[in-house]
């Protein structure tokens, strides 16, 4: 399956969500290269962000499409990830972020402070630090963005939905 075939799979399929949750608007596709990656802004190099129109749609339909904390948008990014790659081989899997009113992208920013100060409190207690209300994408990010100190390792801990991440120090 080709790259634009996967994009124009999860447009429509999105689109077609949105339809039948009585919300008319158009989804914007693209892909986000590995070059267009920043700071773990991307977790895997085929994630074609899914972007909802709001120009259409009522301030209380972005709020409920959203979410308390993001949880409606994550589960319709979550069954995307699910329909979209089921019955797919290994190599034809791809990653879709369900973007809407700014919203991954405002978040990733406050991920990456939360981590970037775990990693500091880290440092200078020499204490474990648990970060706690990260879904599984945003952990993975934390994952991704921390990788890159030598001196810190994390993982995660616990069973969903009390699952947490945990950023430690080296010995």
């Amino acid at each position: 399956m080709t790259e634009d075939t996967r994009m124009q799979r999860g447009q429509t399929w999105l689109e077609s969500l949105l339809k039948l949750m009585s919300v008319s608007t158009n989804v914007e596709a693209h892909l986000v290269e590995a070059s267009q990656i920043q700071d773990g802004a991307a977790q895997e190099p085929d994630n074609y962000w899914l972007t909802v129109d709001e120009t259409k749609l009522s301030s209380d339909q972005i709020k409920t499409l959203i979410g308390s904390e993001g949880n409606v948008l994550d589960a319709i990014q979550y069954l995307a990830n699910a329909t979209l790659n089921l019955h797919q081989s290994q190599g034809e899997q791809a990653s879709y972020t369900v973007e809407l009113d700014g919203y991954r992208i405002r978040r990733q920013a406050e991920v990456q402070a939360i981590a970037s100060s775990a990693a500091e409190q880290v440092r200078a207690s020499g204490q474990e630090v648990e970060i706690k209300s990260l879904s599984s994408a945003e952990r993975r990010q934390v994952h991704t963005f921390l990788k890159g100190f030598s001196d810190l390792e994390t993982f995660s801990k616990g069973k969903e939905p009390h699952r947490h991440l945990v950023v430690r120090q080296l010995p």
